[in-house]
């Protein structure tokens, strides 16, 4: 991986790191002959050489530029005694001076307010121009190690502090969960909106923490502060490790932010989760207290299904559809809405609704009216409160066809902890940075994102002038979708005669 080094330097310009970084730097009798900015430019062209993230390696690269570039950052000086050329002695101890910047005056595992900023201005700063595409983001956590032995010192202390023990799942065939020494890595992830173009899947937002830490509520707190800063928060795409935490940690907040949740609901969290109203609340929505049951506790459709189970499932969650309350008016400030029956929305028969039996036979009627109806069936509307599905409720209705397709995008934040775990390109590993502690760990990780930020935004651009091309001249576009082989045709084939 190689980038142009005037693009890695417009990028730390374009942040405003290295003067924020700066004002917080003790001015000694010398000036340094490091500045911020060369030790920035330096740590990004370790990144996008493939280098592994060592201090050695980051002067190497800066030694290692044309003369007029060493001239330009101040690698090589005149002093008084002749020209004199960066020693890893300065650039050790301008990284020092950074982090004792940028770290909190007693280190507890989270990064400080200044160090979570410096970091967001830098990877949305790679976004170059793309930040408009869209407004949706996938987000993920993953591990990354700590370059600390594993054994405690005679004090009881780690020689990296901040870092700890954590837990991690393997989701590959054979793998097991097992513990690791080090942080929990956040990512969000830029994606197409639902049913709009394509968009580079770029990092908008990195967050590290120590593995103490919950990474759920400290990665909101972020989204939540890029909301407040005026970026737009649509689609938040998670999986059931975020859909499961408190309301209080996730939905509740990214909902006031302005975000429309699309997750995977945790098996503990579907299923009916009693009533309001006499509606039964089921999968996050609101549901006629007649409907059938057979139509509850219908679970994601699995992986490797056939046409067949595929239409069969899309066929029960839209007759499921049918029974739900709909939503009439957005969340007012207190997050309330309301919702009106499915039989005065025309989604089925109802004998409480007289209206409804004019509709036509192939809905779904209800045969049995309850007794005594509950509020829903006896007003036109009911208030819905914040505090009713704060947990599970969402965009889609919960496994349906469109919240399948609207869930599939998360597969990006995937690709983005893959990309940067790939030793074919950056490789984070126990070994990948020897510089421990989080503030440094941090640093160079969001290098590393803005490196892979860079790359992917180039080649998206290359991709659809290609396609561009290929339709001026009439030729078909290329098609990139995976074609999985299943296990029959593995089978098949090894069976087959020579």
């Amino acid at each position: 991986m190689s980038l142009d080094l005037s693009r890695l330097e417009a990028v730390v310009d374009a942040s405003g790191v290295p003067g924020r970084i700066e004002a917080l730097l003790p001015v000694g009798v010398r000036p340094r002959q490091l500045s911020v900015r060369t030790l920035l430019v330096g740590m990004l062209c370790c990144q996008a050489e493939g280098r592994p993230a060592h201090l050695t390696r980051v002067h190497r690269v800066l030694v290692g530029l044309r003369g007029r570039d060493r001239l330009r950052l101040g690698v090589t000086v005149d002093w008084r005694a002749g020209p004199h050329t960066l020693t890893y002695r300065q650039v050790e101890r301008t990284l020092h001076l950074v982090v004792a910047a940028l770290a909190q005056e007693e280190p507890d595992g989270a990064p400080s307010e200044v160090l979570q900023d410096v970091a967001d201005a830098f990877v949305e700063a790679s976004v170059e121009g793309h930040g408009d595409a869209s407004a949706s983001l996938a987000v993920d956590w993953t591990d990354v190690e700590s370059f600390s032995t594993r054994h405690p010192k005679p004090s009881g202390l780690y020689a990296d502090p901040e870092a700890r023990w954590g837990h991690r799942k393997g989701g590959g065939p054979g793998e097991k969960d097992e513990l690791f020494f080090g942080y929990y890595l956040s990512l969000a992830t830029m994606v197409a909106d639902d049913g709009g173009a394509a968009v580079p899947e770029l990092v908008r937002r990195m967050n590290l923490v120590g593995c103490e830490h919950d990474p759920v509520p400290v990665m909101v707190q972020v989204l939540t502060s890029m909301a407040a800063g005026g970026v737009v928060l649509g689609d938040v795409i998670c999986d059931s490790g975020y859909a499961h935490r408190v309301p209080a940690h996730f939905a509740l907040p990214l909902r006031a932010a302005g975000a429309s949740l699309v997750m995977d609901l945790h098996p503990s969290d579907r299923g009916t989760q009693g009533t309001h109203a006499g509606a039964i609340l089921h999968h996050g929505n609101c549901y006629c207290p007649m409907t059938p049951t057979a139509l509850f506790g219908q679970a994601p459709l699995g992986r490797g299904a056939s046409e067949e189970e595929t239409a069969a499932h899309d066929e029960r969650a839209a007759e499921l559809g049918r029974f739900k309350l709909g939503r009439v008016t957005s969340d007012d400030e207190d997050g309330h809405h309301r919702v009106m029956c499915p039989a005065l929305l025309g989604k089925l028969r109802c004998a409480l609704r007289e209206s409804s039996l004019s509709l036509p036979l192939e809905r779904p009627e209800v045969l049995s009216p309850p007794n005594e109806p509950p509020c829903c069936c006896t007003q036109r509307t009911i208030s819905v409160p914040a505090t009713i599905n704060a947990k599970t409720a969402q965009r889609h209705d919960y496994p349906s066809k469109a919240w399948r397709r609207s869930y599939a995008r998360r597969s990006a934040a995937e690709r983005s902890n893959a990309r940067i775990k790939d030793p074919a390109t950056i490789d984070v590993a126990r070994g990948w940075c020897r510089v421990m502690g989080l503030t440094p760990m941090t640093l160079f990780l969001a290098c590393a994102l803005v490196v892979r930020n860079l790359a992917v935004a180039e080649a998206f651009v290359t991709r659809h002038e290609d396609d561009r091309r290929r339709e001026a001249a009439g030729l078909p576009v290329r098609s990139r979708r995976r074609r999985r082989t299943t296990l029959a045709a593995l089978v098949g084939a090894a069976n087959a005669p020579p």
